[in-house]
């Protein structure tokens, strides 16, 4: 499916960067009109009532290979492959994914109200889905809009997974004029720029590294980070050299299992920056509910010992709700022309 590059129609600056998708797909109305009419034997006026009303599915606007009628196109005058049809025959679908949350709830409902809501120029659907779906969908979104043939993708790549850890920092500023990214042996957590040169904490320099090699991993060679190209044993021996799988509470040594515990976090809603939110909630949660006992209040000094170990993240992958608006005025103004063209 290709990524809208066009100037946004819709306001959408009010959405934290990595919160929104953007889905344009092309539909044949020559290719539609043939099969009411001459297929199905309709009148063209019968035909363009069906043809009006036609909601695509969410599939068929969002999936990376269109099947007919709908195709993708990046020409400025485009034809159909299915037919050779030409521009004015065509109309476009652009369509907006947005993740529903906490930070992308309020801008999206003052969005509904501003948009125009007669004559269903503006679809509204909802989906269910999972935080590692949507973590999996961003990240191939992302490697579809890097060009992984110039070497600041790497820069990029970066940037696109800081604003989506931290989308309350103006990461556009940080990044200008930025040459270079280094692991900082000096920040226990955060970042800071000197010059040229943005420095990261090992935990989110180590997550950094971990979108990159995902981003560009092959079966063959690895992935390409800012360390150079690593194979999955070097880059879970990078992340447990600088703390960050026991910071995570990953004990596990197969490089399957290491990967897969690696993914989990970085795919939960919870925030990125924290470790063991879950398990924390979850021992919280035991404790407002147990009742205390002669037993537990005899040995106090066992639990102490054992809360002084770092707990592994009790990451489960949670349901997220997909908000898709989908933009049907210029398929609605394409079928009028099409109607009058078959009608004549």
């Amino acid at each position: 499916m290709v990524i809208s590059t066009k100037q946004r129609e819709l306001d959408l600056s009010e959405f934290p960067a990595g919160t929104v998708t953007e889905f344009t797909t092309l539909v044949c109305l020559a290719c539609i009109f043939d099969i009411f009419t001459k297929q199905l034997g309709l009148a063209p006026r019968t035909a363009f009532s069906e043809i009006k009303r036609h909601t695509p599915e969410i599939e068929e606007l969002t999936t990376r290979s269109a099947k007919r009628p709908y195709f993708d196109s990046d020409e400025k005058h485009p034809h159909c492959p299915y037919c050779k049809s030409a521009k004015r025959w065509l109309a476009r679908f652009d369509t907006y994914c947005i993740e529903g949350g906490k930070t992308t709830d309020a801008p999206r409902r003052a969005l509904l109200k501003k948009m125009p809501q007669s004559g269903d120029q503006f679809l509204v659907l909802e989906k269910k889905s999972d935080s590692r779906a949507v973590f999996f969908e961003w990240l191939d979104t992302l490697r579809l809009n890097l060009d992984l043939n110039d070497e600041r993708w790497l820069l990029e790549a970066t940037r696109n997974y800081l604003e989506r850890r931290d989308p309350k920092t103006n990461w556009e500023e940080v990044f200008s004029e930025i040459r270079a990214v280094r692991r900082s042996t000096r920040l226990p957590e955060g970042w800071e720029r000197d010059g040229a040169r943005l420095f990261l904490a090992p935990k989110i320099y180590g997550e950094a590294l971990l979108i990159q090699y995902l981003v560009s991993r092959s079966q063959a060679h690895g992935g390409l980070t800012l360390e150079g190209r690593l194979t999955l044993m070097d880059l879970i021996r990078r992340l447990r050299y600088s703390g960050y799988l026991d910071q995570l509470g990953i004990t596990e040594h197969d490089p399957g299992e290491v990967f897969e515990k690696l993914i989990d976090h970085l795919a939960s809603t919870s925030d990125w920056s924290r470790v063991s939110t879950a398990s924390d909630q979850v021992d919280a949660s035991k404790r407002a509910t147990k009742k205390p006992t002669k037993k537990s209040a005899k040995k106090p000094s066992k639990s102490k010992s054992k809360k002084s170990q770092p707990e592994p993240d009790e990451v489960i992958a949670e349901s997220v709700k997909l908000h898709y608006i989908i933009d049907r005025r210029d398929f609605l103004e394409k079928v009028k022309s099409v109607y009058a063209a078959y009608a004549a």
